[in-house]
């Protein structure tokens, strides 16, 4: 299969590395030149529970070169997708589908504005992954990757393609038709660990160590289950603070991505986790104190980066 991988983050380096191994026709862009050429040089590199692999797949700065892609996975920071799909739109063929597993709300309704509806799929993944330099990763947690089509219009064969696809690369994936369901519910794991861990500095696992953080991502989760249970969103999970807080302890080791922005002084994606959670409650009429401090605290850290602390 043909694909785009955009953003060689975390996530985007872990599936580009997995699907090129797997003898997938992959290709990795990326807006900064000098990094396209260092991992164009070094290859990909992932070490941790998948054990060490170097693996080679082109990285590129032009859109053009994707030309003729059959699957665009779009791995950005939530707060980029706009920009990163524009260049994109001009060449995607009739066939081409646009992916997100991106975290966050509002994803999926950029996608379809730019692309169309009739081409975005919307998911979530449980595979976890650490930056550690240009192209080189930290495997740091493994579990299901979930797909489905937004407009419903589709494509259950093409689903099921890329699932294999997915499936015989490593990484274990299903299709779920319930699209607005799967990114509530893996909103609501990311509202309940990754501010805490930016505030806190802790890992996922310790969050659950201390009755202070317990209880905060209790009450943030609690406060953004009510928000979904308004707008009729019906979650995957029967109970949801339960699979927060099973969550962290299967990452128990993992940097959360908002700790690993924060550590590295870069913009996070807590508008579109904490951030939404609040604006959605303003707009219902629902309280959400504790997701609006979250988003608040962080927020000021990230406007104290220039302070150096």
């Amino acid at each position: 299969m043909n694909i785009v991988v955009v953003g060689p983050g975390a996530l985007g380096c872990l599936l580009a590395a997995f699907l090129a191994e797997a003898g997938q026709e992959v290709l990795l862009l990326d807006h900064r030149p000098d990094r396209a050429e260092l991992i164009n040089r070094q290859g990909l590199m992932v070490e941790g529970i998948s054990g060490e692999h170097r693996v080679r797949a082109p990285v590129s700065v032009s859109p053009e070169e994707g030309a003729g892609a059959e699957l665009v996975l779009v791995c950005v920071k939530a707060y980029n997708t706009a920009s990163a799909i524009e260049p994109l739109v001009p060449i995607l063929g009739p066939q081409t589908r646009v992916l997100t597993l991106q975290n966050g709300l509002g994803n999926v309704e950029t996608l379809s504005t730019a692309c169309g509806p009739e081409r975005v799929w919307g998911g979530v993944t449980a595979q976890g992954a650490t930056v550690l330099g240009p192209g080189h990763i930290r495997h740091a947690g493994a579990g299901e990757t979930l797909i489905g089509a937004v407009s419903g219009s589709d494509q259950e064969t093409s689903l099921t393609d890329v699932a294999a696809v997915f499936n015989q690369a490593g990484l274990p994936t299903r299709v779920e038709p319930m699209v607005d369901s799967l990114i509530w519910s893996k909103l609501i794991i990311n509202v309940g660990i990754n501010p805490l861990t930016a505030i806190t500095r802790l890992r996922n696992g310790q969050l659950l160590d201390h009755p202070g953080t317990q209880w905060v991502m209790e009450q943030a989760v609690r406060e953004a289950v009510a928000v979904a249970q308004a707008q009729g969103v019906k979650l995957i999970y029967p109970d949801p603070l339960a699979r927060v807080k099973e969550v962290a302890r299967a990452t128990a080791g993992n940097i959360a991505s908002m700790l690993q922005d924060v550590r590295a002084q870069r913009q996070t994606e807590i508008e579109q986790i904490n951030g939404a959670i609040a604006a959605l409650g303003r707009r219902l009429g629902l309280p959400t104190p504790v997701n609006e401090t979250l988003t608040n605290l962080v927020r000021t850290i990230q406007d104290s980066y220039s302070a150096g602390v």
